[in-house]
Parts: C-alpha cells; structure tokens; sequence
C-alpha cells in the first residue's frame, strides 16, 4: 500500500537500494547519508527537500519531480536529470559527484553548481542562463549548443567551450581559465 505524501520527515542511515520508496511525495524532506544506489525513483515528486551525503549512483528518475530541491555532498554518478519531469525543475549542488551524469535539453537557469566534480556531464542544449558554476571540475563536460548567457565559470577549471557553438554571451571567465574557449585553435599562449 503506497503511501501518499510525507511532510517535513527527517530519513537518516536507510538503504534504500534494498527497498522501493512507498511514498509518492516528499516535501520539505531532509535524507541524511542515505544509499539510493540503482533505486527507482520514477514518478516520485520532491518538492523542498535536502539530500545531504547521499549515494544516487545509477538511480532512475523517469519522470520524478524534482522542485527546490537541494543535493550536498552527494554522488550522483551517471544520473540521467534528463529524464526527470521538467515542469517546475529547479535543484541545486554543493560539494557533489555529477560525473557522467546528464543534464541534456534541461533548463537550468540560475542553477548553482558549487565545488562540484562535474566530469564528462552532458550539457548539450541545456539552458544554463545564470548558472553558477563556483570551483567546479569540468573535466570533459560537453557544452553544444548550450546557453550559458551570464553565467559564471571565473573560478571553476578544466572547462572546453566553443563559443562558436554555444551562446556565451555575458558570461564570466577567469583571464587564468579563459585558454577553454581558444583550445579548439590548438594555440599556444605564454
């Protein structure tokens, strides 16, 4: 028997890879280092929850509602957020394992990514106007056809973007960094 909604609930310490969510909504939730390891989160709605030092490795998300919804010291690897409801789509990472995860087509405006580990993550036509990315690791991230009007990469590192095939404009650059909009020339600068 599902249960309907959970409200303002602290889940501490649970196993979730072994077990499937009996809720269909949770809002103003905290999850405290739990283990969502391949769990099936599909069609769950989360609205103003707070998952702190939690494992998402392969979880599917088909359809979950994620709104106001904040990720710290999570790993969240190979996550496919693309797959998520986009009606109301608003989230947030702080200290997070994003690598090989993908934010395809998504509009993530004003999203912040702070000290995120965000290797080989797709942000191929993704909405990204405002986004903040603080001492991120964008080691491989693919930007393609991606607007990034306005954000701001000045402290981040290891980025690789064509601002011939992404909408840069306003966008904040750090001068030590900005050699990640010339590498496709193959120049040297000294």
């Amino acid at each position: 028997m599902t249960q309907l909604i959970e409200e303002d609930q602290q889940f501490s310490n649970i196993d979730f890879s072994n077990q499937k969510l009996i809720t269909e909504e949770y809002d103003s939730c905290t999850f405290d280092n739990c283990n969502f390891t391949g769990t099936d989160l599909s069609h769950i709605t989360f609205i103003e929850c707070k998952f702190v030092s939690c494992n998402f490795s392969m979880a599917k998300i088909l359809g979950t509602t994620l709104n106001q919804v904040n990720f710290e010291n999570c790993k969240l690897l190979g996550i496919a957020f693309s797959d998520c409801n986009k009606f109301l789509l608003s989230i947030n990472f702080s200290q997070c394992n994003l690598n090989l995860s993908s934010f395809h087509k998504l509009k993530l405006k004003g999203t912040k990514f702070i000290k995120c580990n965000l290797g080989e993550v797709d942000f191929v036509q993704t909405d990204l106007t405002q986004a903040i990315f603080t001492q991120c690791n964008l080691q491989g991230a693919i930007f393609e056809n991606t607007i990034l009007e306005k954000a701001d990469f000045r402290s981040s590192y290891n980025y690789n973007l064509d601002p011939e095939i992404n909408r840069i404009k306003k966008a904040k650059f750090s001068p030590l960094q900005v050699i990640g909009l010339l590498n496709k020339y193959d120049i040297e600068i000294s």
